[in-house]
């Protein structure tokens, strides 16, 4: 039992995504106090409130908290930006580079694919068609 346990912990797929967690968590934690310290306050200096979660509305004696909303959506719109250039655009442009003078994966070529047919014709029940 602790041998199976073992042999799923080191798993590729787990090992890869609990180091993604971490990092994930680590990067996260970074770009909210980029938002927190640096973002809002220039987006405040621009609006002239220091900090948006103080900003309310009551509406019948019930006090709507929309600073916190505007504050999670500028974190939200800082994180997938900063996953989106930081992340996703260098892993295509790293991509794109090994791709290049390599032939398209999706293209066999034809005697590949002549053989296959003729494979897949003696694999069938019937065997190959004896029409001449």
């Amino acid at each position: 039992m602790l041998k199976g346990f073992r042999e799923f912990i080191m798993r590729g797929n787990v090992v890869d995504l609990a180091i993604a967690v971490v990092v994930g968590t680590a990067f996260t934690a970074l770009v909210k106090a980029f938002v927190a310290d640096i973002l809002t306050p220039i987006i405040a200096a621009i609006a002239g409130q220091p900090n948006f979660s103080t900003l309310t509305f009551t509406i019948n004696h019930s006090q709507f908290l929309y600073g916190d909303l505007i504050d999670a959506l500028i974190t939200f719109v800082s994180v997938a930006a900063a996953v989106y250039y930081f992340v996703v655009v260098p892993l295509n442009k790293l991509a794109q580079r090994r791709a290049r003078g390599q032939a398209p994966v999706d293209e066999v070529p034809p005697d590949i694919a002549l053989l296959t047919e003729i494979r897949d014709l003696l694999a069938s029940p019937q065997g190959p068609s004896k029409t001449a």
